[in-house]
């Protein structure tokens, strides 16, 4: 684990303005602070899907100040676990990282109709992932 002695959790895609924002908010929320939490994007957008933002506002969770953030192999290094969501092998790849890798629809373009059973989706398995991460 990082030397904060809590893990620390990278979530990647493409443009950070979809799906890693949907993790890392929702780990971020059922979580608190017992987990630091990243999210980046290998060629980030400008900001981040508003579809995205309406489902997330939908269950209580506000990620209307979040903005996409580039991936640097600094934030890699810094992560205890690594979770790429449809980059590829855009991101590095250090030892003594776990890396997983959640295939996931792209929200990208869709509608907030289609973008619920993708935030669903990511709730799931991010509660899959916290019930691993924490004594």
């Amino acid at each position: 684990m990082s030397e904060s002695a809590k893990p620390s959790v990278l979530f990647v895609c493409v443009h950070n303005a979809g799906r890693s924002q949907m993790a890392a908010a929702f780990l971020t929320h059922l979580a608190g602070d017992a987990v630091q939490v990243r999210s980046a994007g290998s060629a980030p957008a400008d900001t981040v899907n508003p579809a995205v933002v309406e489902a997330l506002a939908e269950v209580g969770i506000d990620i209307s100040a979040e903005t996409p953030k580039v991936l640097t192999t600094k934030t890699v290094r810094a992560s205890d676990v690594v979770i790429t969501m449809g980059c590829g092998d855009i991101c590095p790849v250090f030892p003594g990282r776990k890396y997983l890798d959640w295939e996931l629809d792209d929200p990208a373009g869709q509608g907030v109709e289609a973008v619920r059973p993708i935030r669903d989706e990511i709730e799931q398995r991010v509660r899959g992932l916290l019930a691993g991460l924490l004594p």
